[in-house]
């Protein structure tokens, strides 16, 4: 007996008519580790000068976040004004240190009081930096509480 289906198969392609062993179609997959890659690696620019690549590194830090960005920014604008070439700025991980203390020394002193302290930085690279731009950002003046590394990679 025969159930009730009526339903045909239809023929399989054979390699003549034009089908393949594989699909190749793109999986989304594929398509997604197509495009992390491309933001996951940053593109370095090099512009090179005879045989070797200085790099002026950058290092800024400070409790404020505002203060640091435009501190950062003036570091920029002074930059640029000599057509330097910059990387930047890159945020670093907010450095949190945190402190407990007591609250009371004799009845309530399991109360306990919590603070912290937040160290905000950026790094900035100037790529081939000239004289005149490593003279412009020494004479740079940066308000209070913003800390400056600078390196010669």
């Amino acid at each position: 007996m025969t159930t009730g289906s009526t339903k045909t198969r239809k023929p399989a392609r054979s390699v003549a008519d034009g089908a393949t062993s594989k699909p190749k179609v793109p999986s989304a997959g594929a398509k997604k580790k197509a495009v992390l890659s491309k933001k996951d690696k940053p593109v370095r620019v090099s512009v090179v000068k005879g045989d070797t690549e200085v790099i002026l590194r950058i290092r800024v830090r400070a409790y404020e976040s505002k203060i640091l960005d435009s501190s950062v920014k003036q570091i920029m604008d002074t930059a640029e004004r000599y057509d330097a070439v910059i990387s930047g700025p890159v945020p670093l991980p907010t450095e949190i240190k945190k402190y407990t203390v007591n609250r009371s020394s004799f009845i309530y002193k399991n109360t306990r009081e919590q603070f912290e302290i937040r160290v905000h930085k950026r790094l900035i690279d100037i790529i081939n930096p000239n004289a005149k731009t490593i003279e412009a950002l020494t004479n740079l003046s940066l308000p209070s509480g913003v800390d400056i590394d600078v390196k010669m990679l």
